[in-house]
């Protein structure tokens, strides 16, 4: 099975095996788990805990920031890290097109858009009279690994669909199956591990918060 078509399937039957156990992070701690561990985690990253509000304070990416973290079935499926301090039109523009260039030159991410904001955009205006979002999606990057360890199990479940003969000799409709496989599974896998934010007013003031979802405690319509 060293063919093309092999390796694809390797690859879609990997990535599903291991989507569960690859959740988003947020500064290296999985966003998941019980809230008074995530808690705990981020106070040992010195962010403070105010009980009252049940929110934390500190600094994130140079800016003081609150965090809130939200659950679903008591499982952590948020951190939303909001501006501590509200910005104007200008620098709010110019604060959302930075972070946008962050993103995407930040490695362990990956957008299928461009978010920029142009010069002459009117956020007020916009915001106000036509209701518009400004925000923007990136995907931290999948964490497959130790690929050898299962590549037995892997095969096993490829020839348990397949004969040795077929996947030797694809037929243009298999392949064409794989790769949409492929493609679906891709989706999937970044979209478990959204981080997106957006620009929000107050006020007449604007402020942004930036997102890191896990979508695998994301409720889903398990309780209706």
């Amino acid at each position: 099975m060293k063919n093309l078509l092999t390796v694809v399937m390797l690859f879609v039957f990997s990535t599903a095996l291991y989507a569960q156990k690859d959740v988003t992070k947020f500064l290296g701690i999985p966003v998941d788990g019980a809230k008074t561990a995530m808690i705990q985690k981020l106070k040992a990253k010195g962010f403070q805990y105010n009980s009252s509000g049940d929110y934390l304070t500190g600094e994130f990416n140079g800016r003081n920031v609150l965090l809130k973290v939200v659950t679903n079935n008591n499982k952590v499926y948020r951190i939303a890290v909001t501006d501590a301090k509200n910005s104007n039109e200008t620098d709010i523009k110019i604060r959302f097109n930075t972070l946008c260039r962050q993103f995407k030159n930040n490695k362990k991410y990956v957008s299928f858009d461009d978010y920029t904001l142009s010069e002459d955009e009117k956020i007020s205006y916009e915001m106000t009279v036509n209701n518009k979002r400004y925000e923007a999606v990136y995907y931290q990057q999948p964490e497959i690994t130790d690929s050898i360890a299962f590549a037995n199990e892997v095969q096993s479940t490829l020839l348990s669909k397949y004969t040795e003969e077929q996947l030797a000799n694809p037929s243009e409709e298999m392949k064409q199956e794989v790769l949409e496989a492929t493609f679906s599974y891709m989706m999937d896998l970044y979209s478990k591990k959204a981080v997106w934010f957006m620009i929000n007013k107050q006020f007449g003031e604007y402020y942004i918060t930036i997102y890191y979802d896990n979508e695998y405690n994301h409720a889903d319509g398990e309780d209706l």
